[in-house]
């Protein structure tokens, strides 16, 4: 364009215009102080939100206790975080969350809690959005109570944000919390030291989901209908107790890369078959608890039942302490493929099986035979499963009776040379969701 042809009506203002209309933008997206709201003052530091629609983001700058009226609502608007908590000692409780940002990049979330709000308190709200429910940024001694997360279904599971996500986190305290069909529903990122209690997780990828995470207990929750009930993955110094998980799909309890780990007295029952989809271990027969690479951990007094497979052991895990459990009615009782013979029985008391056929003639509620699970017929089948075809065909039966007749040619496998003749009762649900935790 030369310097003398004239410009088209509007042409030079275009460019001032988007930069308004940018900076515009980005001053709506912007958090808004929380003081900028009709709070009304309840005591030193104490400040109720009344009843109301509150339309954008909002942080929280310095401590205070909020609490909301009934039909108080922080409406996201589809943008950004709801809620921003950055000063220390705040607590949050009885709001309503709704609609908030989906870029789990940006990490979008309910409310976000970043690393100088340590001390935090989150109790007794109602979320429901696409993106994460409550993230927690690396900080310390938050406490997570009594809160209630939806996801959103119409969403691809992989889309949508975790119901509780902790990074870096330590010392936090997750309590009696509901999350439904987010896509994990408590997920632990490189964060120690942290209580996970009572929460009851449904419709979800994962129900609890441990990465790089060390020294946390785990008590008393429950998971149903997931793909994965308990994730735990690449961690070590795990206290698994009391959980239940409840039709959950390919696994109950997941055990990746763990050591030095309790599980006691928790109870899978009724692992249903189901496709993989992004779970990072292969393998969907509904296996109550699966052991990949993980080793030094005791496995005591749980109860695993009614499950395609009961325990599946696999990748070199050995030197597990595996005594005092119940499995009963599990299709196959244990799955394990290796050279290396393993006792799963600990000071002379081993586990109860419901399809042990030996007998105990002293009383002594142990069994005087060995329970051997598999034989050399069960390798083949893992290794060839095409040659399931041939399950109850007359050369199947002629191998099995073969290695019955000459026992020389076993190889070493799993092996409870002390089984119990009656299961233990199964473990009451713990209940501590009900603690004062203020």
């Amino acid at each position: 364009m030369t310097g003398n042809q004239q410009q088209p009506a509007g042409y030079a203002r275009a460019p001032v215009i988007a930069l308004v209309l940018l900076l515009a933008g980005g001053a709506l997206a912007a958090p808004q102080p929380i003081t900028d709201l009709p709070l009304q003052a309840d005591g030193e530091r104490q400040w109720r939100l009344p009843a109301g629609q509150y339309r954008g983001s909002f942080s929280i700058d310095q401590p205070m206790t909020l609490t909301c009226a009934p039909h108080a609502v922080f409406q996201g608007q589809g943008q950004g975080n709801a809620l921003i908590i950055r000063a220390p000692n705040v607590q949050i409780q009885g709001c309503t969350f709704l609609d908030w940002g989906h870029d789990l990049t940006a990490m979008n979330a309910a409310v976000f809690i970043q690393p100088g709000a340590q001390g935090a308190v989150v109790r007794a709200n109602r979320m429901q959005g696409p993106g994460f429910g409550i993230w927690v940024d690396g900080t310390r001694d938050v406490s997570l109570i009594d809160n209630r997360i939806q996801g959103d279904p119409g969403l691809r599971s992989q889309d949508r944000g975790n119901g509780i996500h902790l990074y870096a986190v330590h010392g936090a305290r997750v309590i009696g919390n509901q999350v439904r069909e987010t896509r994990d529903g408590i997920y632990i990122d490189t964060s120690n030291g942290n209580l996970i209690e009572g929460n009851l997780l449904e419709d979800l990828r994962y129900g609890v989901h441990y990465m790089f995470a060390n020294d946390n207990r785990l008590l008393g929750n429950i998971t149903r209908r997931t793909r994965t009930g308990y994730a735990l993955m690449q961690s070590r110094q795990l206290t698994v107790i009391g959980n239940r998980s409840e039709q959950d799909q390919n696994y109950g309890i997941l055990m990746n890369y763990i050591t030095y780990s309790t599980l006691r007295d928790n109870v899978v029952t009724d692992v249903r078959d189901g496709s993989t989809g992004d779970t990072m271990i292969s393998g969907a027969e509904g296996k109550a608890l699966f052991i990949y690479n993980s080793l030094f951990n005791r496995i005591e007094g749980n109860h695993f039942e009614r499950s395609a497979v009961g325990i599946h052991l696999t990748a070199g895990s050995e030197d597990n302490r595996i005594t005092g459990n119940v499995f009963a009615g599990n299709q196959r009782q244990v799955k394990y493929v290796a050279t290396r013979l393993q006792e799963w029985s600990v000071d002379g008391r081993g586990n109860y099986w419901s399809d042990y056929l030996g007998w105990d003639r002293n009383g002594d509620g142990l069994g005087d035979v060995a329970y051997e699970p598999n034989d050399n017929v069960d390798r083949l089948l893992w290794l060839y499963p095409q040659v399931r075809l041939l399950m109850n065909s007359p050369g199947i039966e002629l191998l099995r009776w073969v290695q019955r007749a000459f026992p020389v040619m076993k190889s070493p496998g799993v092996m409870d040379s002390h089984p119990l003749m009656e299961a233990p009762r199964q473990p009451p649900l713990r209940n501590s969701a009900q603690e004062d935790v203020s």
